[in-house]
């Protein structure tokens, strides 16, 4: 199956929406997954997510994660102490960065005919899959995802970084979902979170560039129903609010850039020490 138009939709806004992308069980499938993962947490880890323009986390833990199944905890749920203030089945931000390499559920989905029709109708020549995660967003302490560029992190050149980002749960202003500045895609990457190169410094990862204030009116919402699929271009600048709502956002998210045309950066964060598995070569 191949989408028509969905290149030239993509190139024009920077994003695209296909609804009913997963069917209902493939949907459960991945949310029951997800769901189990809270389980499984061992008990050592206490490390928060926090993601600002100016400041990540960036622990051992963290930059290590990408050829491993890692937990991050939402900042509103832990004390100063690392103790849990709401459920463990409520207290995780994500679950990264290896889901689709080490667990059968989000690896079939990956790696599935349904990604592979889509990353054909973008023309990729040789798509891989440097990182995924499954986020949470779970009422009260779904935190905001401030505004930015997913090239900040994991940086190509050329750009052909596409997000994937799939809703297990209705996505609505109220629960955190999606915004977006349509087009804001053909600017450049404005900044890059890399690997420190000073080597003697205590902070490994840094940010590099400045981010300019983006004008608030140019956002749009972008509500989805469960089992819709975003595709977000690595340069598109988005956001998500808090979730204020009773109601998860869960949602499984990878990033795919076109190694047949892309060199990605030795200088980002993340780093496999096993390579890229190709979703498929031409």
């Amino acid at each position: 199956m191949i989408y028509e138009d969905l290149k030239s939709k993509f190139d024009k806004n920077g994003y695209v929406v296909i609804n009913n992308f997963l069917s209902e069980k493939e949907t459960k499938d991945l949310k029951d997954a997800g769901e189990k993962l809270t389980e499984n947490v061992p008990a050592d880890v206490k490390t928060v997510f926090v993601a600002s323009n100016t400041k990540h986390v960036g622990d051992d833990y963290f930059i290590e994660s990408a050829d491993k199944i890692c937990f991050f905890y939402e900042k509103a749920a832990l004390d100063d102490d690392g103790r849990l203030l709401v459920d463990a089945s409520l207290a995780l931000n994500k679950v990264g960065h290896a889901l689709h390499r080490l667990h059968p559920t989000f690896e079939a989905c990956t790696y599935s005919d349904k990604v592979t029709n889509v990353c054909r109708s973008l023309g990729l020549s040789k798509p891989v899959v440097p990182q995924s995660m499954y986020i949470y967003k779970n009422p009260g302490v779904g935190g905001q995802v401030v505004s930015h560029q997913d090239s900040t992190f994991l940086f190509t050149e050329p750009d052909s970084l596409v997000g994937f980002w799939i809703a297990l749960d209705d996505a609505t202003e109220e629960n955190g979902c999606l915004w977006m500045i349509p087009g804001s895609h053909k600017t450049d990457v404005h900044k890059r979170f890399i690997r420190n190169p000073d080597k003697c410094a205590t902070t490994q990862l840094v940010f590099q560039g400045t981010q300019p204030e983006y004008e608030q009116s140019l956002y749009v919402p972008l509500p989805v129903e469960k089992s819709s699929l975003v595709l977000i271009h690595g340069k598109v600048v988005h956001k998500s609010e808090q979730n204020k709502s009773q109601y998860p956002r869960h949602a499984y998210t990878f990033h795919i850039f076109d190694e047949g045309i892309s060199q990605y950066s030795e200088q980002n964060w993340l780093q496999t020490k096993v390579g890229f598995k190709p979703i498929y070569t031409t």
